[in-house]
């Protein structure tokens, strides 16, 4: 089964899930500061990073959470104002799941040669309000409602997620390997309502849904579409 979603919210949900890299930035004494971070998205959306307590922009959280970040798909031209992005402004603070750490170092491997250094943490924001921009006079503003998952579905999903993943990975490696298009050898590291991330190695890809899924059900028919379409486009 597969959820409504408005199509600026979806592309901003895509754009943010597949994100690898992005741009903070953050406030002090009234000055604005960015820097390049590393994000990952948790099952509802929310935005995960991990910080050293020795970086600049993290002693600016830690005295003012207001925060934004700025992540973009690929240009469709050699002009990169045609490229999709979003504009996240939210509030970050500590978290200190294991589960969500574990969600971050499977989109971020190389992440694990350090994430367990005292002077690092992950660090959650809350998405409050976003500006989409599609590509030349293409933009759209959006709330935190409009942007979140549904949260029975997030739910529905995260419960199964674990032995949807161990099922694909024990007894569906070809089908992965056909979604890739990359060769053999990829696991699925991630599943949600949005879609599910490959990892072989260090290498990770975002692979989205066709629409949202509500529950296992619908990751599972998504699955076997992508598949089927991806045999399909075989020559």
């Amino acid at each position: 089964m597969a959820l409504q979603v408005t199509e600026a919210a979806w592309q901003v949900r895509t754009l943010l899930r597949a994100a690898r890299v992005g741009s903070l930035a953050t406030a002090s004494h009234g000055q604005p500061f960015a820097s390049l971070v590393t994000p990952a998205c948790a099952p509802d959306g929310t935005i995960l990073l991990l910080l050293s307590d020795l970086a600049e922009h993290t002693r600016h959280l830690r005295a003012d959470p207001r925060c934004s970040l700025l992540v973009n798909g690929n240009a469709v031209s050699a002009n990169p104002q045609t490229s999709p992005r979003v504009t996240i402004t939210g509030l970050a603070e500590v978290t200190t799941d294991q589960v969500l750490k574990a969600r971050y170092l499977a989109v971020h491997p190389y992440a694990s040669l350090y994430a367990d250094f005292g002077d690092f943490a992950l660090w959650r924001i809350q998405p409050l309000n976003a500006l989409y921009v599609g590509g030349f006079a293409r933009a759209s503003r959006l709330r935190s409602a409009e942007l979140a998952p549904d949260p029975a579905a997030v739910t529905a999903i995260e419960a199964d997620a674990a032995a949807i993943m161990a099922h694909c990975n024990r007894d569906h490696a070809d089908g992965l390997a056909e979604i890739s298009g990359a060769g053999r050898d990829w696991r699925i590291v991630t599943v949600d309502v949005d879609g599910c991330d490959l990892a072989r190695g260090e290498q990770v890809m975002r692979v989205h849904w066709s629409a949202p899924a509500a529950d296992t059900g619908g990751v599972q028919a998504e699955m076997v579409r992508l598949a089927r379409e991806a045999r399909a486009a075989k020559p």
